[in-house]
């Protein structure tokens, strides 16, 4: 696993606040503002909470609607990512979707838990901010 890929969350004692992630994120501590204004404003019954869970010895950030988990996000050294989970009965629906093949495609072989597969992207650019959008969009479409 690169550097780049390993979540930096780790000391269970330090509680993530804004001040401290965007400490960690540097530049793209814009992004994470963007995706979080976005979020309140196109969702506001959305809501997000930092957890720290023993089985991985991290701290992750979750969004959730209602009970449904939308999405799952951990910061990496200078960035971040997002990860989302889908059934199986999601295939559909994402292959058809306008997605980038290469996530089709990355959630087509990706590792399953059970009946579920992630799709998980790194944030370095507005783009990426989108595209988020959209697996937001198709999360909330899939029952």
């Amino acid at each position: 696993m690169a550097e780049s890929d390993i979540l930096i969350l780790s000391d269970k004692d330090i509680i993530p606040t804004d001040e401290y992630i965007f400490s960690l994120l540097g530049e793209k501590k814009v992004l994470w503002q963007d995706l979080m204004k976005n979020l309140s404003e196109n969702h506001k019954d959305f809501s997000g909470t930092w957890n720290y869970y023993n089985d991985g010895k991290q701290w992750l950030f979750k969004m959730v609607y209602k009970k449904k988990t939308i999405f799952w996000s951990g910061i990496l050294k200078d960035t971040f990512r997002i990860t989302f989970y889908f059934g199986d009965k999601a295939e559909s629906t994402i292959l058809e979707s306008d997605l980038p093949p290469t996530l089709k495609d990355n959630f087509k072989t990706a590792k399953r838990y059970g009946k579920i597969r992630a799709i998980s992207t790194k944030i370095y650019k507005s783009s990426d901010i989108e595209l988020i959008e959209k697996l937001v969009s198709l999360k909330m479409k899939i029952k």
